[in-house]
């Protein structure tokens, strides 16, 4: 790939080295936080867009509902986004933030979701909460003892990515407390069953 001038532009990322970091942490800790960091701040990037693009591409009867539900999502979790940037920053990494980065390191697919009923929406995001809310859990985990700090960070934007998606089931649970879009493996089979 060319960049604008016709030179060459590097579309990979290397996480594996630092040229410093936060005093008392050793620097094979700093890089294993810092590649950690890196895949939430592509998911948390992607997430901010497809908050975006499900906004404004639902329509229906709950469209109103749905449309300013999410606002303050997308807010959010571009607060997200900054913090785990400067979190890398401050471990002597230098986090990616372009759209080359984010496709080429990215482990998903696109959100497939295009002009639907906000229920059909909802199916769908439920699903990318599970894996954005599954996959910063693991990171948890991976933290523990590398970094309490970044741990921490983690944890407090697991609690309002749970909360999100709790705001979305709200749309998709019946009275006896089951999700329409319960099973599907896939966005189009949670749209599908959650628009019914």
């Amino acid at each position: 790939m060319r960049g604008a001038a016709g030179y060459p532009v590097d579309m990979t990322h290397d996480s594996s080295t630092v040229g410093y970091t936060v005093p008392g942490m050793e620097e094979k800790d700093a890089v294993l936080v810092v590649e950690l960091l890196q895949a939430r701040l592509h998911a948390l990037n992607d997430l901010a867009l497809t908050l975006k693009h499900v906004h404004w591409n639902v329509v229906g009867p709950h469209f109103i509902a749905v449309h300013t539900m999410l606002d303050p999502q997308v807010d959010g979790v571009r607060t997200m986004v900054d913090d785990v940037a400067e979190r890398i920053a401050t471990l002597g990494g230098s986090p990616a933030g372009t759209p080359g980065a984010l496709v080429a390191e990215r482990t998903w697919d696109d959100y497939s979701v295009g002009r639907a009923d906000a229920l059909a929406h909802l199916g769908a995001l439920d699903l990318v909460y599970t894996g954005v809310i599954g996959d910063h859990r693991a990171a948890i985990a991976r933290t523990e003892e590398a970094d309490p700090v970044t741990q921490d960070m983690l944890i407090a934007q697991s609690g309002e990515l749970e909360q999100y998606q709790w705001f979305v089931r709200a749309h998709l649970e019946n009275s006896r407390g089951e999700l329409t879009s319960a099973g599907a493996s896939t966005e189009r089979d949670a749209a599908a069953e959650a628009a019914g």
